[in-house]
């Protein structure tokens, strides 16, 4: 039995909120506050409280719930020193940081490129990971502070995981992703995993959370920069794609 508890749901038009509990000691947290009361619902339909908030980075649709739920719960927000410009933040996190839930570890990843302030959170003894808004479903974060270095370099970090780790990306937007994967052309990988998102997604079923092996192989953001050779040359084809998908 994981020694984790997860608990996904909905929030705002198509965010995901995540409440998580270390088995061992009960401690809870909640990765990022899209709402509050989306979050307050999350907690009391678990029949739990609230003891840390970890943010991955500023924006208002991640950060929104931090100060209603600090007064509702008493509990400490730790994030990226950036969150400060949206909402309280009691303590800072940076890359290369751990954060322990009770018995769980969280390694603090350098998520950059989104925001330039980003992180995320990895549970190696888990293997789940919490990327924000880096890295989607067949997707990935649009880079509204940082450069398309910035943004591949945090891919990398995330493709150094046990390929086998779950991601639980922040937002449901697979079908628009699926839609743009395959403009760059399909194949037989994609093929069958667009199969599988259209039946879910026609079955009001989340896309959220997938496997780093299933983006590893399909996610265009990454197949196509690491034909590149070389990290400038990667982060490059990467910065096409991502301006392509822009315009999409």
């Amino acid at each position: 039995m994981s020694a984790l508890q997860i608990h996904q749901f909905p929030a705002l038009n198509d965010n995901y909120g995540f409440v998580v509990r270390d088995q061992a000691s009960g401690q809870v947290a909640c990765i990022d506050t899209p709402d509050a009361e989306a979050v307050t619902a999350a907690l009391t339909a678990q029949g739990w409280g609230l003891d840390y908030i970890l943010n991955t980075h500023w924006h208002p649709d991640h950060t929104g719930g931090n100060a209603t739920l600090k007064g509702r719960y008493d509990c400490l927000i730790y994030g990226p020193e950036e969150v400060r410009k949206a909402a309280p933040l009691d303590q800072v996190l940076s890359g290369g940081d751990r954060f322990a839930l009770g018995q769980t570890v969280f390694d603090v990843l350098d998520l950059k490129g989104h925001t330039l302030g980003h992180i995320g959170y990895s549970a190696p003894s888990e293997r789940v990971a919490f990327v924000g808004d880096t890295l989607f479903a067949l997707g990935c974060g649009r880079l509204f502070e940082g450069s398309a270095e910035d943004m591949w370099g945090s891919l990398q970090r995330l493709l150094a995981l046990d390929p086998q780790t779950t991601l639980y990306c922040a937002h449901e937007y697979t079908l628009s992703n699926l839609k743009f994967a395959e403009s760059l052309g399909p194949f037989p990988a994609l093929e069958a995993r667009g199969a599988d998102i259209r039946a879910r997604r026609a079955q009001g079923e989340p896309t959220v959370p997938m496997r780093l092996a299933d983006e590893i192989a399909t996610n265009p953001f990454v197949v196509y920069p690491l034909k590149e050779a070389g990290f400038a040359a990667q982060a490059a084809k990467f910065g096409e794609i991502r301006a392509a998908k822009d315009q999409f």
